[in-house]
């Protein structure tokens, strides 16, 4: 029987299908990598390069394009090559690597729109008290704080499962390496150790999703007293689009992995993991250009300046 220490390499799930099908998905996965590398990419080079914009909404907004980047380079680049090449190896190193970013990235980036919901609360519910409450050195402390609780959070993760044995062979039925699929190859009843620290990160998980209902409750109570049309709508511009970013981050990754075990259809698991894990990276810099004028401004200035170098 295989045991953890014998494990070269796993297995990762190919996408079904002819090879012409293989050839679109990777076309398809291209695509969507290149317009996050693109979208996130100007997100950070417009906030550092223009100082209007060094707020702590946006400093924020910057660390969020950071995890989104390194979220998606963690799983879709080798599963582009799985298409391209018709090959499902991953190392035993590359997939301890892949499971421990992703951990580290997802984590790092729920806690993040946790402290930015608090930012938004600051802005429109305490404005008189925003730059007290949310000075440059706070702001980067909750940044090092959400960075830090999904590094540690991940660390704990990763050395609990791949410390379990493993002796249900080495396929994953999954397009990257994902602790429930590693579980799944165990034989020892010590996964349940791994199982309590899930059930951990989610009861942590759903405390930060209280706190940003509150905060979100709050919110919008101040904001429809706003006497002003324009100024409910500034404030609504505000504070819709990182509404939208949760929501589209939590039913993803909800529907992943609350999903009832017996009901398993192959399909729909892959479908499901490429909403939570591709979607969200590549979707959020739309989101939050859409409705955000100063950004748009921004990016429109970074160009023109651009031009006008060459």
């Amino acid at each position: 029987m295989a045991n953890s220490s014998s494990t070269t390499h796993f297995l990762l799930l190919p996408f079904p299908g002819t090879r012409q099908l293989q050839l679109l998905h990777f076309c398809l996965f291209l695509a969507i990598y290149l317009a996050a590398l693109l979208g996130n990419g100007l997100i950070i080079t417009t906030i550092a390069w223009d100082h209007h914009l060094h707020t702590p909404m946006y400093f924020f907004l910057l660390n969020l394009a950071l995890l989104d980047l390194g979220a998606i380079s963690t799983t879709v680049p080798k599963s582009m090559a799985i298409s391209l090449w018709d090959t499902r190896h991953i190392s035993y190193a590359g997939c301890v690597l892949q499971i421990f970013f992703s951990v580290f990235l997802i984590q790092a980036e729920y806690f993040l729109l946790t402290t930015m919901s608090y930012d938004r609360y600051v802005a429109i519910c305490r404005p008189l008290h925003y730059e007290t409450l949310l000075g440059s050195r706070v702001c980067v402390h909750l940044a090092a704080a959400a960075w830090a609780c999904g590094f540690l959070t991940a660390l704990l993760h990763t050395a609990n499962t791949f410390s379990l044995p493993l002796c249900q062979g080495n396929a994953l039925h999954q397009f990257f390496c994902e602790i429930p699929q590693i579980l799944k190859l165990s034989c020892s009843t010590s996964y349940l150790r791994e199982l309590w620290l899930i059930v951990f990160s989610v009861c942590l998980s759903s405390l930060c999703f209280m706190f940003i209902v509150v905060s979100y409750v709050l919110i919008f109570r101040a904001v429809l007293r706003i006497p002003s049309q324009q100024g409910r709508h500034k404030a609504f511009a505000t504070c819709l689009p990182h509404l939208a970013v949760v929501s589209l981050f939590l039913s993803t990754a909800s529907f992943a992995y609350l999903k009832p075990s017996s009901h398993t259809f192959p399909f729909l698991d892959l479908v499901l993991s490429v909403l939570y894990s591709v979607v969200p990276p590549a979707v959020n810099p739309l989101i939050y250009s859409l409705r955000n004028q100063e950004l748009k401004a921004a990016f429109s200035k970074l160009i023109t300046a651009c031009f006008q170098k060459e």
